[in-house]
Order: C-alpha cells, then sequence, then structure tokens
C-alpha cells in the first residue's frame, strides 16, 4: 500500500507491546470487517509466537469493557472497535487493568492512548479509504518485522483478508478500492493472493447458476429480466451459447472469457432498449477482486460473496465458525457458514418485505421504522440500508431502524448515502450525541452507525437525531 509513515510508526509501537506480551486477549467487532481483522490479527499473532486468546462482541460499551478486563489479561488489542470507547479504554488503562492496543477505523473519543492505529489520526478516511481489517493488515505487516519472524511474504498474503473486509465495509467507493485501501489491493496482487479485474458487477458470479444470477440482479433491475426467472431463461437461451453441462445450468464463473464478454455486452444493450438509466447501466460493469488461493465456484473466491458468507456467520452468534473459515481451518465450518448464508438471506429478505408492508415514520430531516423483535437486532441495520430507495423510503433521508435487544436496551442501527454525506450527514456523530441524550451511547461512520438506548426512549432519541441532522444540512 505503498509507505504511510506516521501510520506505519504507530503500527510498530503497537506490535512492540504486543510482542512483549505475556498474553493478549483479540477483542474484535462481529460483522464481516470485524472478522476478517480478528482473522488477520490472529494470524500474525501466531507467526510471532505471541500468546492470545479471542472474543467477539455485538458491541462495545463500558460494561463490555468491564468485562474484558475481567478476564485478566495483561495487553488487549481492539480490532474495528475501540477508538469510539477510548475514553473508557483510557481509564481501565490508567487503573492498571489492562495494556490496550487498539486498530481500529472509527471515529475516536475524546481519550488518548499510546498504542492507537487509526488512520484518521494520520488523515486517511476510515469509512472509504481503510477499514478494521486494513488497520490490522498494517498491524500485522509491522509485527512480522518486530518479531523478526518470517512469514509467508511478510504477512502480505493477509492482505485478501483485509480487501474481504474493506468490500464488507461498503468501502468500494463506486465499486472500486481506493486510498489506501487500494494500496492494500496492489500488496495483495504482488503477493499473489489476490486477482484485481473488470467484470460483472453482479451478485453471485462463483455460486448462482447463470439465471439466477441475472433474475436476482436488483442492484441494477432490467425489464424482463430481473426478478423473472422465466425472463432470465429466456434472454440467455436466446444467446446461442453452450450455457449448460450435463443439463444444468453453469455459473459465471464457469465461463470462457468469450462467453461472458457475449453475455455482459447483451445485458448492457438489453437495459438500454429497456430504458435503464445511463448511470445505472455503467455500475453493471467495474472492478472485482478474486481471492486466487481459494476454489473457484465458492463463496470465498470473491470478495463480496466471502463477505456477506462471513456476516451470515456472527450475526447468527457464530463467530467462531466465521473466524475458522478466515484463517483456512475448513472442516465442517464452511458448511455451516453456508447454511446460516440461506437462513441469513432469508431473514433478510423477510425483514425487507416487513419494512414494505409496515412502512416507516417521516420526520422532519430524518426517518425510521421499529421492527421490535420482528427483525435480528444484529441484521436490523442491513435491512434498513436495503430499504432506502424503495417504495415508501425516502433516499433524500437517513434511516433510523429500532430493534429489541433485551427488556431494558434497543438497538437503534442507522444508514445514509453518499450524496447525503456530501451534504454534511455524518452519522457517527449524530448516534453519539442523540443515544448519550437519552442514556446510550453508540458511534460508528458517517454514512452507518449503531447505538444503543434505554428501552422506551426511542421517541426521544428520533427528536434528537432528527434536530443534529438538521443542524448539520
Amino acid at each position: 500500500m505503498g509507505p504511510v509513515p506516521d501510520l506505519d510508526d504507530i503500527a510498530t509501537v503497537c506490535a512492540s507491546r504486543l510482542c512483549a506480551a505475556d498474553s493478549v486477549l483479540l477483542a474484535s467487532h462481529i460483522d464481516a470487517d470485524g472478522l476478517t481483522s480478528a482473522a488477520i490479527a490472529a494470524t500474525a499473532l501466531e507467526r510471532a509466537e505471541i500468546p492470545f486468546e479471542v472474543v467477539f462482541k455485538k458491541q462495545l460499551d463500558e460494561t463490555e469493557i468491564g468485562s474484558i478486563a475481567a478476564l485478566s489479561h495483561d495487553t488487549v488489542l481492539f480490532t474495528d472497535f475501540g477508538s469510539g470507547q477510548l475514553d473508557v479504554i483510557s481509564d481501565h488503562e490508567q487503573a492498571g487493568d489492562f495494556q490496550p492496543v487498539i486498530a481500529d477505523h472509527h471515529q475516536p473519543a475524546d481519550a488518548e492512548t499510546e498504542c492507537h492505529l487509526n488512520p484518521l489520526l494520520v488523515g486517511i478516511d476510515g469509512a472509504s479509504e481503510l477499514s478494521g481489517a486494513g488497520a490490522s493488515y498494517v498491524l500485522a505487516r509491522a509485527l512480522a518485522d518486530v518479531a523478526k519472524t518470517d512469514p509467508p511474504r511478510a504477512n502480505r498474503d493477509l492482505a485478501a483478508l483485509a480487501v474481504v473486509g474493506a468490500v464488507g465495509d461498503m468501502q468500494a467507493i463506486e465499486g472500486e478500492l481506493v486510498g489506501a485501501n487500494g494500496g492494500i489491493v496492489e500488496e495483495g496482487v504482488a503477493a499473489g493472493v489476490l486477482a484485481e479485474g473488470t467484470d460483472l458487477t453482479l451478485y453471485g458470479k462463483q455460486t448462482r447458476p447463470l439465471p439466477k444470477l441475472l433474475e436476482y440482479a436488483t442492484e441494477v433491475p432490467i425489464p424482463g429480466i430481473s426478478n423473472d426467472e422465466a425472463g432470465a431463461i429466456a434472454f440467455l437461451e436466446d444467446l446461442g451459447l453452450d450455457l449448460k453441462r450435463a443439463g444444468d445450468w453453469r455459473t459465471w464463473a464457469d465461463l470462457a472469457d468469450e462467453e461472458r464478454q457475449t453475455v455482459a455486452s447483451a445485458l448492457v444493450q438489453r437495459a438500454v432498449t429497456r430504458g435503464v438509466p445511463a448511470d445505472e447501466i455503467q455500475t453493471l460493469i467495474g472492478t472485482t477482486y478474486t481471492l486466487t488461493d481459494e476454489p473457484t465456484g465458492t463463496e470465498l473466491r470473491d470478495a463480496s460473496e466471502f463477505s456477506t458468507l462471513l456476516n451470515a456467520t456472527a450475526r447468527y452468534e457464530r463467530a467462531d465458525v466465521g473466524l475458522a473459515v478466515c484463517r483456512g481451518n475448513r472442516a465442517g465450518a464452511l458448511d455451516r457458514a453456508q447454511t446460516l448464508l440461506s437462513n441469513h438471506r432469508r431473514n433478510l429478505s423477510e425483514g425487507l418485505d416487513l419494512v414494505q408492508e409496515q412502512g416507516v415514520t417521516h420526520e422532519g430531516h430524518v426517518q425510521w421504522f421499529d421492527a421490535g423483535n420482528a427483525i435480528r437486532e444484529t441484521i436490523v441495520g442491513i435491512v434498513a440500508g436495503m430499504a432506502l430507495g424503495t417504495d415508501g423510503v425516502d433516499s433524500d433521508k437517513p434511516i433510523f431502524a429500532f430493534a429489541n435487544k433485551s427488556d431494558e436496551e434497543t438497538k437503534v442501527s442507522a444508514r445514509g448515502t453518499g450524496p447525503l454525506v456530501g451534504r454534511g450527514l455524518d452519522l457517527s456523530v449524530v448516534m453519539q450525541e442523540a443515544s448519550r441524550a437519552v442514556g446510550g451511547d453508540g458511534g460508528g461512520h458517517d454514512i452507518a452507525a449503531g447505538a444503543t438506548v434505554p428501552a422506551g426512549e426511542e421517541k426521544r432519541f428520533v427528536e434528537a437525531a432528527d434536530e443534529i441532522v438538521a443542524s448539520q444540512f
């Protein structure tokens, strides 16, 4: 990724602390970025022969940090969270509970600690240029140098997981990883673990039969093909290509380059003739990231599919499965992850249906819905993001989604869009300030953030959030 002197210097300090530790507790978030962050850090620690244990947390707050301190490790490595809770972590550090090392990309709280690796501290955008997995990757490279081990390619083979994390964290701006993320891609390509190319951008190229690939391609709806099984089949059969083997449809990954070109060109032409806007048609073709060491035809081969697979593990309390898949321990873990993925897709579809049936409540500058127990609190944010721009949901307002976390607490997830961020929206600030105004806490990124608030305070939270968003606009 090229030299980033300040960030590399911080990484060296962090790596030195880890090498001096008697034991390390690796604590990480549970989404795709958190799982890849943990896998990168765990692999680097193992190669450096540093003893460690791993715990995952849905959210990091004062209670969870206290439970981490109670595990009595002299050093705690936080990946993909920790910056936003730096004030609480610093209190534990000053009390002598543990020495923290933080590799994160979220907005930092107003506190300081020596071993804090965060791109925002050196002028790199943590929402679009370096993910949590990217921060862990920078740390892993430094750890290889400080520990003076000789791991494969000086831990640069871990760049593939960093790319999966960045893609899973929605950091591919207009379909492409940029900034420091782009540098990690270059290192992954040089290490032989990644291939960057231009291809159809539809989800499922590795695993879905061709008709399903097109039928489910709702990112760019094409009349007569999207959400139309018979139409997708008829479109493919009209091309006159050999798209079946032994009677079964091939996948996109099975096709030769010339066959892919024929299908892609016909798909673009169909979109043009059916009046799909030009700016949407352009997104049909874009940058793709392939994990070259992974088997063709599996979710692990494509960065987007890999990240979705990971999201389907920890969000259903099986972070151990996702971590095992990331670290190559595939015996049984991959099958379990694929089962969880099928369940995840069904839950997202049902969640989106619920939002469509129930509708959203519009305030002056925000919109919201309360899913109660109908949508899991671990996926309600994904559903909210999917709902933006659908019938009755305004893409010109950020959306807030509530789901029951317990009898005493409610989870809040917020999603925005690039244009809204361009107008001044910062959901990290909104979630932190609005949640704290009602006795909760939260944070995240400008375009996506989360919080926990006391049950019964949802309406007051919305009022506070609406005022903050109004002031930002």
